[in-house]
């Protein structure tokens, strides 16, 4: 099965904010956007607010703030489903007088002893159409004797059929469905009612939801036929799962959008990430541009299987775009964790040096700017384990502090003059060159291993690197004399 759109689409995004924007929600985003994007159109960014209890404001913000942080961009909206409450009760009171829906007098102890029944005998409940046969009359009576009442969508005695992007040919026979509610017995719209009157004013044409939604696809299509709309064309993404091929939980990923910018995420490797989870180019290509992506992105290729969220594989996705990212456009996202660090004020030239310098050897924004504490600290922690082999050689503090002497007397602080010094003095003196490097190298970043020396002495500049030696001879010497 090949579906072909032809643009323009106009798609959109509704999420609940009755919590943090997750994983599975981006995923949503990013698809439509992507459709979008790739035949044009609009992208449409939809609130529905209409569970007062638990939606919070705050919620709203974050969403809107997680989805322009990874790069989604709506061209319509914000818009609270909320406010669109008259609407839908207007067009809830058309379907009323159309025969189309009717009047639900029924209570919730009668409508649970009816359940419990059907459960007892091992069936599925449906709703028994009891107040589809009331007359005229016993309507007119319930409503003069102010008898609370839902309103019922009357559901055609048909099979529901539609083609969804993802699962191909669906088809729902009659006895599968049943008479559900539009509108509760205060008179708040359920969320089916609210959905289809919005997605029909807004013209929507594609809708890409998750599959927890497909249950309730063959209830909103014949409910767009019933008021008059074009029924979308609709396709439901499969879960995300852990990598224990269960529910995606916390532990692997099923955290707010927001925490991974918070651990030092590029926007940019999220939204390539979980673009490729359930989704394929058609090439071996992983790392993607916005560019390509659109280019590329066809509705054929969304996988029908379930997806499985690889924290490792984010951080190494991650890792490629610090190592490609020029500097200019990776410093704006790497300005929070500076100033956490205190470097907010650090000199540019020698930030830049620094970051350019490790960038290929960090996963995240929060280990880069790890990696290049040392070149702004004042001075080091070294750990005595790690430098149990420096602290034996005796002979190493009277190396260190010839190897200082001569790299501050030098003209030029350059990598090339700064080797050569080095070599020539491990020459003098009968050492392989790796007996100077090594501990030099514990001595300005306090680690074992790092981007090479000589680039790295260069980067930190003469003052931080003479005084990280200085520090270095003291605690030598300090461990020679304990």
């Amino acid at each position: 099965m090949t579906i072909q759109i032809q643009g323009p689409v106009r798609v959109r995004f509704a999420p609940s904010p009755t919590g943090f924007l997750h994983v599975g929600g981006a995923r949503t985003a990013i698809y439509n956007d992507l459709l979008r994007q790739s035949v044009g159109g609009a992208f449409i960014l939809r609130i529905e607010d209409t569970d007062k209890e638990r939606s919070d404001e705050a919620m709203i913000r974050q969403i809107q703030s997680a989805l322009a942080w990874i790069g989604v961009v709506w061209d319509e909206g914000p818009f609270l489903q909320s406010e669109r409450l008259p609407r839908h009760h207007e067009r809830a009171e058309e379907l009323l007088a159309a025969g189309k829906a009717y009047r639900c007098f029924c209570t919730p102890e009668e409508l649970d002893a009816q359940r419990e029944e059907a459960q007892k005998k091992g069936l599925a409940f449906r709703y028994p159409r009891t107040c589809l046969k009331l007359t005229e009359e016993e309507i007119a009576e319930r409503l003069a004797a102010n008898r609370p009442f839902a309103v019922r969508f009357r559901m055609p005695d048909e099979h529901i059929t539609f083609t969804d992007i993802v699962r191909g040919d669906m088809d729902f026979p009659p006895d599968a469905l049943d008479d559900f509610i539009l509108l509760r017995s205060d008179g708040n719209p359920t969320y089916h009612m609210s959905v289809v009157v919005d997605d029909i004013d807004m013209g929507i044409t594609h809708v890409i939801r998750g599959e927890d939604h497909l249950s309730n696809t063959p209830k909103h299509v014949p409910l767009f036929r019933a008021l008059g709309g074009t029924v979308p064309t609709f396709g439901h993404l499969p879960l995300i799962l852990g990598p224990d091929k269960k529910r995606l939980s916390k532990r692997y990923g099923a955290t707010s959008v927001e925490e991974f910018r918070t651990e030092g995420i590029l926007p940019q490797a999220l939204y390539n990430f979980m673009a490729l989870l359930g989704w394929t180019p058609g090439n071996d290509q992983e790392i993607l541009s916005r560019d390509e992506m659109i280019a590329l992105f066809d509705v054929n290729r969304l996988n029908a299987s379930a997806a499985v969220f690889d924290k490792e594989k984010l951080w190494w996705m991650n890792a490629q775009y610090l190592s490609r990212l020029d500097y200019e456009a990776l410093r704006p996202h790497l300005e929070p964790f500076l100033a956490a660090a205190g470097l907010a004020d650090a000199d540019p030239a020698r930030l830049a040096a620094a970051v350019n310098l490790h960038r290929s050897r960090a996963r995240t924004l929060k280990e880069l700017v790890e990696l290049i504490l040392p070149y702004f600290k004042d001075e080091l922690t070294y750990d005595p384990e790690a430098s149990a082999k420096f602290l034996k050689d005796q002979d190493l503090p009277g190396h260190l502090e010839i190897l200082r002497e001569r790299w501050a007397a030098l003209p030029s602080f350059d990598k090339d003059a700064l080797d050569a010094a080095l070599r020539a003095l491990a020459g003098e003196r009968g050492l392989k060159p790796a007996v100077l490097i090594h501990p030099t190298r514990m001595a300005l970043t306090a680690a074992a291993q790092g981007p090479p020396l000589f680039d790295l002495v260069e980067a930190m500049g003469r003052d931080a690197s003479l005084r990280h030696l200085d520090h270095f001879l003291a605690f030598l010497r300090r461990g020679a004399e304990g």
